[in-house]
């Protein structure tokens, strides 16, 4: 249940309904937006008098909430969020963020190169994974904590936020003083235990859909990290399974306009991994931005035909240089900037 407040209560006003919500046995959150203030129920609220609120002085309406989740509802928070993910940058809002780099980091100087390089092309931000999941145990399964000191040189020479993927508890207090976005891929997104876990994180959560999760699944593991105190969640499709076998996923675009209509949490498109061909990049990255994105995360490789993970998805610094300056010109007939 929510309760919005009309334009212009008072203090008392608020003070009364909030009192009244918390006789009936439930927690109340406040979000206040630019327009509208609204009170939402965390906790059973069957027992809350629907009519007796909505007569309260200050109190313009009372709208019962069906989605299981709460944190992460549009309802109990009307305006988007924008998640700051450090040195300036941020996710939501007007302006889009571009995250790029390898799939994983191989060396000192790859991963430094191709910092310089996405960051000399305008990516706000430097991906690159340290600890990788991979289907087969006996591929190459990332460079561990060397992976993250070699994220940590490229940051400190090109000054670009770090994103890289977390995928055991264990790992949290190095990622904590040393990532700057931690990422929950596909594979961990109904990790339950881990979720409370990164909850606890003072660090952005930037969480992948599951393969084959739906919308409301992606959104109540999103509940769970924010259900733990961390607000900042950042979206991220990257591609689901269905039955079509030409490209590694299938993107799934119109999850990009559910999610915004459900949430006020921002949405990035990982158009990489959703196609797994290279050449697809750049047109995915166009229609994710027309379909309302608030920024992509894209694999470039200096050398993609030798990479150790994931080279043909992989498209080369030039490329990368090539397509943001269509993605600027595309951004601005949505209304965005790049």
């Amino acid at each position: 249940m929510v309760v919005i407040m009309k334009p212009g209560f008072t203090q008392s006003q608020l003070e009364e309904a909030i009192r009244n919500m918390e006789q009936g046995g439930v927690k109340v959150m406040v979000s206040q937006g630019t327009e509208t203030t609204i009170l939402g129920a965390e906790g059973d609220a069957g027992r809350l008098d629907e009519e007796k609120l909505s007569q309260l002085p200050g109190v313009e309406r009372v709208m019962r909430v069906t989605e299981p989740y709460k944190k992460a509802n549009r309802k109990y928070h009307p305006d988007d969020s924008v998640i700051s993910i450090g040195d300036g940058v941020a996710i939501g809002g007007r302006r889009l963020a571009v995250i790029a780099g390898p799939c994983s980091v191989e060396s000192e100087a790859q991963i430094t190169g191709v910092a310089r390089a996405v960051k000399a092309a305008g990516a706000a931000a430097l991906r690159g994974g340290a600890y990788k999941p991979r289907t087969s145990p006996y591929a190459f399964q990332g460079m561990g904590t060397q992976g993250i000191d070699l994220l940590l040189e490229a940051k400190e020479e090109t000054g670009l936020p770090i994103v890289t993927e977390l995928m055991s508890p264990d790992q949290i207090p190095l990622f904590e003083e040393k990532v700057d976005v931690v990422q929950i891929g596909a594979r961990n997104m109904q990790n339950f235990d881990l979720l409370k876990k990164v909850g606890k994180m003072s660090k952005p959560i930037l969480l992948k859909r599951g393969l084959s999760s739906t919308v409301e699944e992606w959104l109540m593991s999103a509940e769970y990290i924010m259900a733990g105190g961390n607000p900042n969640v950042i979206l991220c499709e990257r591609g689901i399974r269905t039955f079509e076998t030409y490209t590694r996923n299938t993107l799934d675009l119109s999850a990009v306009l559910a999610v915004k209509r459900q949430s006020h949490l921002p949405v990035v498109v990982d158009p990489s991994h959703a196609c797994g061909k290279a050449w697809m990049v750049e047109r995915m990255s166009l229609a994710a931005v027309a379909a309302g994105a608030d920024g992509l995360i894209i694999e470039v490789h200096n050398d993609p035909k030798n990479a150790l993970c994931d080279g043909a998805q992989s498209i080369t610094p030039d490329d990368f240089a090539a397509l943001m300056p269509k993605l600027a010109r595309l951004a601005e007939c949505v209304g965005r900037t790049l």
